[in-house]
């Protein structure tokens, strides 16, 4: 006997559009030499204020579990990437920031991925690109991070209908 869902899988759907958005992003960071993992935390860096962060918020911030960011963060750190420092008030904090050689190279970066925005932005039109950012916020704001609570995130979408 088969059996169908009621819904589509949203997390499936969000990860092929994934996909296709990192296909044109793909090219760029491999002529600069980054994975994608790289790319997330030098973009949250880059946004960052005064261009540092925690590395557990970095984690978070940029949906990479701690035991990878570690490893991750070495091999950064030894490409002159990123700093890392202990801050004198808590040693068991590493605050992590971007370099020179990360800032010169995100400068280089940045105009061919706002390019690439831009082609997105005239595909869709820039309300619908819009009404993506808005729709997203309000999804992961909707639904809480390791909670597996259907009456919570049924009550967060009560507030916003139409998702």
């Amino acid at each position: 006997m088969t059996r169908t869902f009621d819904h589509r899988n949203l997390a499936m759907l969000l990860l092929q559009a994934r996909e296709a958005l990192m296909g044109v992003f793909r090219p760029i960071l491999k002529d600069f030499s980054l994975t994608e993992q790289q790319w997330r935390i030098l973009r949250t860096l880059d946004e960052a204020p005064r261009n540092e962060l925690e590395a557990g918020q970095i984690a978070k911030l940029s949906c990479i579990l701690s035991p990878s960011l570690t490893g991750v963060l070495d091999r950064m750190e030894r490409d002159g990437l990123v700093s890392r420092e202990r801050p004198p008030e808590d040693q068991r904090k590493w605050i992590v920031g971007l370099t020179p050689k990360s800032r010169a190279m995100i400068a280089q970066i940045r105009p061919r991925v706002d390019a690439q925005y831009a082609l997105l932005e005239t595909r869709l039109g820039q309300p619908m690109l819009e009404d993506i950012y808005h729709r997203l916020d309000t999804l992961i704001e909707a639904v809480p991070a390791g909670q597996d609570n259907g009456d919570t995130m049924a009550a967060a979408l009560v507030k916003e209908p139409g998702l």
